[in-house]
């Protein structure tokens, strides 16, 4: 993968072609995103309660099960049978959604609770692609 070095303002209406001048840089999204490939998998978000955090309904999510898991981590947790995508307060025993709308919810003693992992990177989709799209169901 070539990787052009610029930073595009998003509102910028025309520049010159920056393949005018690339540089390759030998590197692949896998090496960037995956630090740990036997402990990674991609999850998709799904709904709105992380919006705030920038993690938005059909995001990618790229979670490493091998990352010891810090306060205010966001992770992917299995919570009374249903996975979800929150920020951990380890201190409280809490799951936080970034939506002020959504309270946190109590990690409680007869709560079933298994951390999956922590999301190390979230990849926005502009376009779906065909392969997410059974995932969506």
């Amino acid at each position: 993968m070539k990787v052009i070095p610029i930073f595009a303002s998003a509102g910028i209406t025309g520049f010159e072609s920056p393949a005018a001048e690339y540089q390759e840089l030998g590197l692949s999204l896998d090496e960037l995103l995956i630090r740990n490939p036997n402990a990674t998998f991609i999850g998709l978000a799904k709904g709105s309660s992380m919006q705030e955090f920038g993690i938005f309904d059909g995001d990618l999510l790229i979670v490493d099960r091998s990352e010891t898991t810090k306060d205010i981590d966001v992770v992917v947790a299995n919570y009374n049978g249903n996975f979800c995508c929150k920020i951990l307060d380890k201190v409280n025993k809490l799951l936080i959604s970034s939506a002020p709308d959504h309270k946190p919810v109590s990690i409680l003693d007869c709560d079933e609770f298994q951390l999956e992992g922590v999301v190390i990177f979230s990849v926005r989709c502009h376009r779906k692609p065909v392969e997410l799209l059974s995932c969506m169901l």
